[in-house]
């Protein structure tokens, strides 16, 4: 077996790490007592931008308790997006299966001539069976039990995942009266001409995907204050940062969220929210590590 280069180091030899790299220490039991609960590496990511790899130096005067601070101000701002997301992910499904319903059949989710791709479609259809098999919710056990095991879209739409949620959408079949351009119609937005615009397909999409690999990165405690997040929503000329930055952050995210909020009011409260904790931590945080311009309020707001 390889040999890995690096050896683990206990509580004791981490907190001695960071005083041989020159970090400001006040106490070493509160050092211990973080490193035991939160881990040595995932306070590494809220600290990197201050270490040199050359020097194998942190920055003069950086101290643990701002890395702490810091960490606990991401987790703050995790909880809040994550709670923005799940009501623009219920709205979401609930609009859906709103625009669907014109085709006045309970399963229309099964019907292949409302999807373009048809192969996507039997690739789609395979992911919902088995989202639908591992639910226990009592719903769907109700439908096996009395409708020969048929679920209506209304019930499927409650148990599939965001990511296969958006699959579906991105492989309805489009144009005037579509199911499509019913849901689209939740998410207009105002062109540069003042006029009141669908989204097109890929657009919605983009939306969609940006707010789920988030979502996936707050359901599962990853950083995100101060990343790259590895997706392109599509955003509106008017809320672009010039020039255009080498790669998507929170504030990308942020505003694909702005798009398919579920009303002005909770995303209005949403983002006195986000400017409260902005403002909190103003003294540890740095809007440019989440890609926010200095005008950021101003894009967020509706």
């Amino acid at each position: 077996m390889l040999q890995y280069p690096k050896r683990i180091l206990t509580i004791a030899q981490q907190v001695q790490s960071y005083v041989d790299a020159g970090m400001v220490i006040t106490s070493r039991v509160d050092v211990e007592n973080a490193l035991r609960s939160i881990g040595f590496y995932r306070l590494r990511g809220y600290s990197f931008h201050l270490y040199d790899n050359d020097t194998k130096k942190y920055v003069s005067g950086t101290r643990f308790e701002d890395i702490l601070k810091l960490y606990h101000f991401d987790q703050e701002l995790s909880v809040l997006v994550f709670s923005m997301i799940s009501k623009i992910e219920v709205s979401l499904r609930v609009r859906l299966v709103e625009a669907l319903l014109i085709h006045e059949d309970s399963l229309v989710l099964q019907d292949s001539s409302i999807y373009r791709d048809k192969k996507l479609y039997w690739q789609n259809m395979s992911t919902i069976a088995s989202e639908i098999a591992r639910s226990n919710d009592v719903f769907i056990k109700h439908n096996f039990d009395n409708h020969d095991g048929e679920v209506p879209v209304w019930a499927a739409v409650e148990v599939i995942s965001f990511g296969t949620l958006s699959k579906i959408i991105k492989n309805l079949k489009t144009g005037a009266g579509s199911s499509y351009s019913i849901l689209a119609a939740n998410y207009q937005y105002r062109s540069q001409k003042g006029n009141l615009v669908n989204p097109s397909q890929k657009m919605l999409s983009s939306w969609i995907q940006g707010v789920s690999v988030l979502r996936n990165m707050c359901a599962h405690n990853s950083r995100i204050y101060n990343r790259t997040i590895h997706t392109t929503p599509e955003i509106l000329d008017v809320d672009k940062i010039m020039p255009l930055p080498a790669h998507n952050g929170l504030y990308q995210s942020l505003l694909a969220m702005k798009y398919l909020k579920p009303s002005d009011e909770e995303w209005t409260s949403f983002v006195d929210e986000f400017d409260k904790l902005i403002q909190k931590n103003n003294s540890i945080i740095s809007i440019t590590a989440m890609n926010l311009p200095a005008d950021w309020k101003a894009h967020l707001s509706v």
